[in-house]
């Protein structure tokens, strides 16, 4: 394992905090289009401009529920994909999704809208625990499907990354190194190949990623650990 100085946090890589600070920040747009490229199957040209947006869902009248993604970012074609963090169980984690997926449809149209203007959302979320239990691959991906396979649109998919079902050891995928890095306590970087070109070139040069990430400086702070410092593990979290 090689380790990457500059992410050596006192909170894991996989905390809301810093997953926010490594991925959220548009200066490290480039750590978000890979770790991105190795979960979604679409068109490398919509990489050509990603841009992170605000991350409030909004509400479209005052009895609407209040809601905070944790990443939101719009791709080259207006496409939408949501990225969520979640380490301890919530037992209505899958109509939260639904309900997020369903805000970003509603928000792209405004009155006399035609409904093609309507962009392609996706949404990435990573748990702690586990929430698809009818198999061990830690990713799926869902989609409008029949149980033949004809597909209703393409317009909505969840991607579900289960770190709890992580192997050990590498399949040779990128998304496996991805996932090895978030999973991690430490922000240590598995010996990646050529299955995972950034994390190999974050690992072989720290140093020019300093001033990039901006991290040293928050987790070499006692006061911010103990401030941001997550709450002892409990089954749910309101």
């Amino acid at each position: 394992m090689k380790n990457l100085n500059i992410i050596k946090p006192l909170l894991p890589v996989k905390s809301d905090f810093v997953f926010k600070l490594i991925f959220g920040d548009q200066r490290n747009v480039d750590i978000l289009a890979d770790f991105l490229k190795s979960v979604l199957d679409i068109p490398d040209e919509e990489y050509d401009r990603i841009t992170i947006v605000d991350p409030h869902v909004k509400k479209e009248s005052e009895k609407d529920k209040y809601g905070i993604l944790d990443i939101k970012v719009h791709m080259s074609s207006g496409h939408v994909v949501h990225v969520e963090v979640q380490l301890w169980f919530i037992p209505e984690m899958k109509e939260r999704v639904l309900y997020y997926q369903s805000k970003m449809v509603t928000e792209q149209m405004s009155s006399g809208q035609d409904y093609s203007v309507i962009k392609k959302v996706v949404s990435i979320i990573i748990t702690d625990y586990e929430i698809v239990p009818e198999n061990e691959k830690y990713h799926h991906k869902f989609r409008y499907r029949t149980e033949d396979g004809i597909e209703f649109t393409d317009l909505t998919e969840i991607n579900t990354l289960e770190l709890s079902k992580l192997p050990s050891a590498t399949d040779s995928s990128e998304l496996w190194y991805w996932m090895k890095f978030i999973k991690s306590d430490d922000g240590s970087i598995p010996r990646a190949s050529r299955q995972a070109p950034l994390l190999c070139r974050l690992a072989a040069a720290p140093s020019r990623r300093m001033g990039r990430l901006r991290l040293s400086p928050l987790f070499s702070s006692p006061a911010v650990s103990r401030k941001f410092r997550p709450p002892p593990p409990t089954r749910f979290r309101p």
